[in-house]
């Protein structure tokens, strides 16, 4: 059955190019029948989307690889499916993987695509070696599946090792990061409070509200649900850190939507001042919404409207935070389809970082702070755009990210964190001050 809701969820993706855990969650709805099959289905689906390129290159090798290039999407779904399973899903049998997929294939696309998918799937079983290519961008991109540009990029920046590190870790399945709702509880009370559950929660060395976990069954605990802690990677939340924001101040959060800095920063106010919340899209905005809710954070306003239009515009907030968008370079492991995208419509993205940082920086009062912050490792949207910024606004000065964080996570007074250096996802962040 999962593997059915599998293969449409594949299918949609794929054809769509429509990806995010909503969609997850409800074709993970239809699964009926053993518990374990939701999260083998969230496997099979996350690990096929991600491994996409690397499960052509070697399917190719047992069929003829230009008759294969194509071969219609639903056939090479199935193919990937099938092999996805033997490769890494170990929980599952050899015959099981292919028996039930060539079933799949045959009651959805007829009995002659099953006699190929099983033909193909038991030539990689009796001879499962394949040999990369030799030059190490296509080597990099074809064995561990990214786009060829995009691994020539991160080798002219970090060089072929690192990138290989980078490449490795957005491929392995992230741990889960807990961030601790200061106004409810303390990080030492929730690890007790999961110890007597057996479940090992573990503090963070990044962050000192941060702990983590390998158990997603913390997920379905009451703690969650009561607001005792958010889902929130160390790396995003040390951008709040750096931020700083104080009992009773106004701040302002730009492009807030789905609302973990926002929520953070709400925490870290105490409850008390306010943020406004600024996003443009509702569905996300819900999501911010019932995240304060849960949390009990009451210092929260939020206003759907485009960034670009939220008014009056007037130097009245202590402190700004533009967390923009970005082509999401830091996030590969948790966004499956990402690495897919992250290189189209950059120069555009360039132009829509720049433009949101002059118009942030209205709002910021006389001694205020702006915070610039995205999830990218790329220069371009990082160094060069504050540098760009900072060159044509001379009342902002960029301010050391290691009076506020640890200095192993500050690189040129910029916070910055790699995740072959960190072990986190990948985040950027200036923290500017305004002085007239």
């Amino acid at each position: 059955m999962f593997r059915a809701i599998a293969y449409q969820t594949i299918l949609k993706v794929f054809k769509n190019l429509e990806f995010s855990d909503a969609v997850l969650r409800q074709r993970a709805a239809k699964i009926h029948g053993e518990p374990s099959n939701i999260p083998l289905f969230y496997t099979l689906v996350k690990g096929v989307v991600k491994q996409r390129l690397k499960l052509d290159f070697i399917l190719s090798h047992y069929t003829d690889d230009k008759k294969f290039e194509a071969t219609d999407i639903k056939i090479k779904i199935m193919l990937y499916i099938g092999l996805y399973q033997l490769m890494y899903m170990d929980s599952i049998p050899a015959h099981a993987a292919v028996n039930e997929t060539v079933e799949l294939a045959k009651t959805t696309l007829g009995d002659k695509v099953a006699d190929f998918v099983n033909a193909v799937l038991r030539a990689w079983q009796r001879n499962p070696e394949i040999e990369y290519p030799s030059d190490p961008v296509h080597r990099i991109a074809c064995e561990h599946s990214y786009p060829p540009e995009l691994i020539e990029k991160w080798i002219s920046i970090w060089g072929e090792e690192n990138t290989e590190y980078l490449a490795i870790y957005y491929n392995e399945n992230p741990k889960l990061h807990l961030r601790v709702n200061s106004t409810a509880t303390t990080p030492e009370k929730l690890i007790q409070y999961f110890a007597k559950r057996e479940i090992v929660v573990e503090k963070a060395p990044a962050c000192s509200q941060m702990l983590i976990t390998d158990n997603a069954d913390v997920l379905d605990d009451v703690a969650f649900s009561e607001g005792y802690f958010s889902i929130q990677d160390c790396s995003s939340a040390m951008v709040v850190d750096l931020l700083d924001p104080q009992p009773d101040e106004n701040i302002l959060d730009l492009f807030a939507a789905p609302g973990g800095k926002c929520t953070y920063i709400a925490e870290k106010m105490e409850n008390t001042g306010e943020v406004v919340a600024v996003d443009k899209i509702p569905s996300k905005m819900k999501l911010l919404k019932q995240a304060a809710d849960r949390l009990q954070l009451t210092n929260i306003k939020q206003i759907v409207t485009d960034a670009f239009k939220y008014g009056p515009v007037a130097p009245a907030y202590h402190r700004v935070l533009v967390d923009a968008p970005c082509s999401g370079w830091g996030v590969f492991g948790r966004k499956a389809d990402l690495r897919w995208q992250a290189h189209q419509n950059l120069n555009e993205l360039v132009k829509l970082q720049a433009k949101a940082l002059e118009y942030a920086a209205n709002f910021v009062a006389k001694g205020g702070t702006l915070v610039y912050s995205t999830c990218t490792l790329n220069p371009a949207e990082n160094d060069e755009q504050i540098k760009n910024f900072l060159a044509r606004n001379k009342n902002f000065t960029l301010v050391d990210a290691a009076s506020y964080l640890d200095p192993l996570y500050v690189d040129a007074s910029f916070y910055r964190t790699l995740p072959f250096k960190h072990n986190i996802d990948g985040a950027f962040a200036a923290r500017m001050a305004k002085s007239t």
